[in-house]
């Protein structure tokens, strides 16, 4: 059965650094889509989609992670990473008070990962950028978020300690594939 392994945590808290490690070690991973539908509504004049519009910025991004989730069950390999996962998008919903449908849950529901890693907050480390506008306390905000989002679906999260990312991917990997 194949593993679907879920990095997710705050803004700014090494993700992407962890997946493109993974890469470069060869390991099938799905990057954030986030920064791709950000730059998108970018280009056709919308600054920032998910300020402007949260329900359909994550409309596109529950359509985006779905595609990623059936693309990832069409591979013939055994573990695929996720830079994050579907329920992330009703974590930052809570975090912003936007009232959402429940096709969120349902998906979350639908669309089981095998494990979930949790990079936490990591000031150090934090760089806010053209797609990330959120601050450091706001990343801490949005950890809690993520985790209570993932708790709530009865996930057993791990959590990535700090540290170089060979260390963190070796982490992650003695864990997965143990």
């Amino acid at each position: 059965m194949q593993k679907k392994i879920v990095i997710t945590g705050g803004p700014g808290t090494g993700k992407s650094s962890l997946i493109n490690e993974l890469i470069s070690q060869n390991y099938f991973c799905m990057p954030e889509i986030s920064r791709k539908v950000t730059l998108e509504a970018r280009n056709n004049g919308v600054e920032q989609l998910f300020l402007k519009e949260p329900l359909l910025f994550s409309q596109l991004l529950l359509e985006g992670r779905e595609q990623q989730f059936l693309k990832a069950e069409r591979e013939s390999t055994n573990i695929v990473f996720f830079d994050r996962g579907i329920p992330d998008i009703h974590g930052y919903m809570n975090y912003i008070g936007v009232d959402y449908p429940d096709v969120y849950k349902k998906k979350s529901l639908k669309y089981r990962y095998t494990t979930i890693f949790m990079t936490p907050p990591w000031q150090e480390i934090y760089q806010s950028d053209n797609e990330r506008y959120e601050s450091y306390e706001q990343s801490l905000a949005i950890h809690n978020h993520l985790t209570k989002a993932y708790n709530e679906l009865e996930y057993s999260i791990l959590n990535v300690p700090i540290g170089s990312i060979k260390e963190r991917v070796q982490f992650i990997l003695n864990s997965v594939i143990s």
